[in-house]
């Protein structure tokens, strides 16, 4: 274990202040790199950062750490939304490892959240390693994909070829877009309800980050003269001896309907001049997954998406429902957040939930982390029992534990932060 370097003589954590912000955040840029951000970016991130929710440590006047905080609202199973605090900015100068630095910003940070009365903080982690021994557990995951178009086709649903699609500039539409999205949100867990000044994100098109591509296209899902859904994409033009090889490279969508996801999957797939289709970060039970003629050529690869820390068991477990009735007692054990520490007893289904402390026996044994991965329901307590991570004490327990903590559609984060 590393000292309190924020208790050092030298060394002061406190929270940011607005007149702060660009040393801060170039202290971040130099940790993931130092590649400078363009100018709308950075002015993008400057408007998002909350001051009086991210800390920086500073040795003298050189910031050598920063961790902020977004508050966002998480959709958890049952359709609830949640506030949770979306961990984010974290970075510690090459010059100052291995001295605490980053352990005494993850200290003052959960501290803080358990003081704002949030009962979740959550993250994505640029390595996953780090994270755990603060509690954080890998509960989403996603897919990246790589289709062969010139030799996948779909099996679209009746109604596709009534869905009208229209090209029309990114920025004309994002009123509308976010309109569309808000109505997704409750529908996944995982995803979060954007505030004001997010939608901008999803329309950043730095030049920096295009790889040879276009500048981003959208393409708008109507049906008797309502938005059902929306693409935003580029097209990276290519070519070989043969002929055509372009790509398509998926940015973000939504729809509201089958009929509208297929035709938005379909139109991507037949792009003239294209013979592949790229995506990042897409939810692992996505609807065309189960339209493709030929999953084995779609290049699926699964990673790690969003990281869930209850810094509130009590509360973050009622937070949620269970998709078939729950009563057990966890046996929690939480180092880093003490105040979880010891039983609780859940008592639920999908109508609501309890959970308070008890001194009843013990029915599961387990980590704050293995609960933070099984949280929004897309990692199973069973699988992580046959990993060792989860103890069964009462026979029985864990087959009611991982049926309740289920979700009916895989949970997925929509986009980083």
């Amino acid at each position: 274990m590393g000292t309190d370097f924020a208790a050092e003589a030298a060394t002061e954590l406190r929270v940011l202040r607005p007149d702060e912000w660009n040393q801060w955040y170039d202290n971040l840029i130099r940790a993931f790199g130092g590649v400078p951000e363009s100018a709308d970016e950075r002015e993008l991130w400057n408007s998002l950062t909350e001051p009086d929710r991210s800390i920086g440590v500073w040795d003298g006047d050189a910031c050598v750490g920063t961790a902020g905080a977004f508050s966002f609202r998480l959709t958890v199973p049952g359709g609830a939304s949640v506030p949770a605090a979306g961990v984010t900015m974290v970075s510690v100068a090459a010059t100052h490892r291995r001295r605490g630095v980053l352990r005494s910003m993850m200290r003052r940070q959960l501290d803080d959240v358990r003081e704002w009365g949030w009962p979740l903080a959550v993250l994505t982690a640029s390595e996953p390693v780090i994270y755990g021994r603060f509690g954080y557990g890998a509960a989403t995951h996603c897919v990246n994909v790589e289709v062969d178009t010139a030799r996948v086709s779909l099996s679209v649903p009746p109604g596709t070829d009534d869905v009208r699609l229209r090209y029309v500039p990114p920025a004309d539409v994002l009123d509308a877009c976010e309109a569309l999205y808000a109505r997704r949100v409750p529908e996944r867990p995982g995803m979060l309800a954007r505030l004001p000044g997010w939608e901008r994100l999803l329309v950043l098109d730095p030049e920096s980050e295009r790889n040879g591509g276009s500048p981003m296209q959208c393409v708008v899902a109507e049906r008797e003269g309502e938005m059902v859904g929306y693409a935003r994409f580029r097209v990276k033009p290519q070519w070989d001896a043969a002929g055509p090889k372009g790509e398509v490279v998926l940015l973000d969508t939504e729809a509201l309907d089958p009929a509208a996801h297929a035709a938005l999957w379909r139109f991507l797939f037949e792009i003239d001049l294209t013979s592949t289709v790229r995506a990042h970060g897409r939810p692992s039970d996505e609807p065309w997954l189960s339209m493709v003629s030929d999953i084995r050529r779609c290049g699926l690869r699964a990673r790690d998406s969003l990281f869930v820390r209850l810094v509130d068991v009590g509360a973050a477990l009622e937070a949620r429902t269970y998709q078939a009735p729950v009563d057990v007692v966890f046996d929690v054990e939480d180092a880093f957040c003490p105040w979880n520490a010891g039983r609780w007893r859940l008592s639920g289904d999908a109508k609501g939930a309890s959970c308070a402390p008890t001194t009843d026996a013990a029915d599961l044994s387990l980590s704050v982390r293995e609960l933070g991965a099984a949280y929004l329901g897309g990692v199973s307590l069973a699988s992580l029992a046959a990993a060792g991570r989860v103890r069964e004490v009462r026979q029985g327990a864990l087959a009611e534990a991982a049926v309740g903590f289920g979700s009916v559609v895989a949970p997925w984060l929509p986009h980083g932060f």
